[in-house]
């Protein structure tokens, strides 16, 4: 049995009231909580070690580089990467499918090509690979979504996977719909075709095992705010041959080997990849919120993750006067979250009635406005879960939602 409430005293902002009314949080996919031990550990940074890393001798910046490389190392050992040397300190998820994109995809890219994307990614894993589209000649090309938005559709993989197609990007979970994608068979597909291949984990890396040699991937990017970490902190892992291959993305100090006037040689990966003076705080605070779930251990939290989702999918599909997005029961497995609209409300004012009972949900077009709209939903509110959230929680959620209804169409 998987109790949250051993979890919830760990994050002070979840005891408060919002309006008169206890906090219910359930904006999770935008992004979570922290933890006790996270905001000690970016406090003790500052207050005992501040100091710029690789750059000193003295006893701060030795600690200072000490534990930002420490991190490094928790990184590596979270994802199984095969080396340290394969996971760059990013601002998060949409830096580093940035980097992926200006640096392999300008260099490696030319017309003719193809980037083969899905029509359930977020915009950080869209316009990136518009814009290197763009510059390089490239074409884009979308694995269509079944109806509803309920998985990818696979049965035409093979058609869109062709020899042109020189990157496969994908997201993990779908931020919107709940998906969670084969993502060892799409690599293992992408790689039979001769293709790369970029996972966005945003939405998975805090969730489950994310193991990228098991996974096969050759590329992935996540986000340390969605991982009960600091915000401005991610990770970008990719296999150490093709990133000592790719081109700076930036320049400046600590990433290069040696500067004239006329020109630079650079590090290899990691530091070619991470100019100037780095996120050291926050970096050192992602691999405290890390360790924190591993603590708990992934495979519950996924577990608990899927409970949730069964059980608010049951209750919300109970009311009657919703539309659900994503997969039912039987479809395909969904992770924690559900999105939803209710005919003749805007998406704009649930969110906010359900903010005056003190329930934070998330609406709008969830930054996939091409998927929302090819669903006849340009706007939809999300209600997504942690393993801190209870089932009480969607018991308000449900009342909160039939006081909603009742107001605009008594």
């Amino acid at each position: 049995m998987f109790d949250p409430r051993q979890f919830r005293s760990d994050f002070p902002i979840l005891n408060q009231e919002v309006n008169g009314r206890p906090l219910v949080y359930l904006d999770n996919g935008a992004s979570t909580q922290k933890p006790r031990c996270v905001i000690d550990a970016l406090t003790h940074y500052y207050e005992h070690d501040h100091s710029n890393v690789h750059r000193g001798l003295h006893d701060l910046s030795n600690r200072a580089t000490a534990a930002y490389e420490k991190a490094r190392s928790t990184l590596a050992r979270y994802f199984n990467a095969r080396s340290e040397n394969e996971i760059i300190f990013t601002r998060g998820t949409t830096e580093g499918i940035n980097l992926v994109a200006n640096s392999w995809g300008r260099q490696n890219l030319k017309s003719g090509d193809i980037i083969l994307l899905t029509e359930m990614e977020h915009h950080s894993n869209m316009v990136p690979w518009q814009l290197v589209a763009k510059a390089t000649g490239a074409n884009l090309r979308y694995l269509p979504v079944t109806e509803n938005g309920a998985s990818l559709d696979l049965s035409r993989l093979d058609e869109f996977l062709t020899p042109e197609v020189k990157l496969f990007a994908f997201t993990h979970i779908s931020n919107t719909l709940g998906v969670i994608n084969p993502v060892r068979e799409l690599c293992r597909k992408a790689k039979t075709a001769g293709a790369l291949t970029l996972i966005d984990a945003a939405q998975s890396a805090g969730h489950d095992l994310v193991d990228v040699q098991a996974i096969g991937c050759d590329f992935l990017a996540c986000s340390s705010h969605k991982m009960a970490g600091p915000t401005g902190m991610g990770v970008l892992y990719g296999r150490e041959e093709l990133l000592n291959a790719m081109p700076p993305w930036q320049g400046g100090g600590e990433m290069i080997s040696r500067v004239t006037y006329e020109g630079s040689e650079w590090k290899p990966a990691p530091a070619r990849f991470e100019a100037g003076t780095p996120n050291i705080a926050d970096t050192i605070a992602f691999a405290a919120a890390v360790d924190y779930l591993d603590g708990i251990g992934r495979e519950k939290i996924a577990s608990y993750d899927h409970h949730l989702a069964m059980i608010a999918f049951e209750k919300l599909s109970a009311l009657g006067f919703l539309r659900i997005l994503g997969p039912r029961p039987g479809q395909s497995e969904r992770a924690g979250l559900l999105t939803f609209t209710m005919e003749g409300v805007h998406a704009h004012d649930i969110t906010e009635m359900a903010n005056q009972s003190g329930v934070a949900l998330r609406g709008g077009h969830h930054c996939n406005q091409p998927l929302m709209r090819k669903l006849g939903a340009p706007s939809s509110t999300r209600a997504s879960f942690y393993f801190y959230n209870t089932e009480e929680e969607i018991d308000v959620l449900v009342d909160t939602l039939k006081k909603i209804k009742n107001f605009f169409a008594p």
